[in-house]
């Protein structure tokens, strides 16, 4: 068996910040020629939200990120959104939700 190292601590060594998948990890992006404060969440139990991105809904307990306008916004104004949906935010269309059989205007 292999000894134990013994690790000196450096009070200069920076201690990593959070994770980007976890935790409350808080920026500001521009979608839509705003500034929105984006916060990546790890999951709630117990409530489902709709992605505004693909209109398909988020359960319980699956990590997502909130999104809100940086000025003038309240709790009404929050958005749930799937990672890789917020991700792709520039690149999709608009949604438009029509039945199978519906004219394409």
């Amino acid at each position: 068996m292999s000894p134990r190292r013994n690790r000196i601590s450096n009070p200069d060594r920076e201690e990593p910040g959070p994770s980007p998948f976890g935790g409350s990890l808080r920026r500001t992006e521009t979608y839509r020629g705003e500034e929105w404060v984006v916060q990546t969440v790890a999951g709630t139990a117990g409530r489902h939200y709709r992605c505004p991105g693909c209109d398909q809904e988020i359960p319980p307990g699956v990590g997502h990120v909130v999104a809100w306008p940086e000025f003038g916004a309240g709790v009404d104004d929050r958005r749930h959104w799937h990672r890789a949906c917020w991700g792709a935010r520039e690149r999709r269309t608009s949604n438009i939700q029509r039945g199978r059989g519906a004219p394409r205007h």
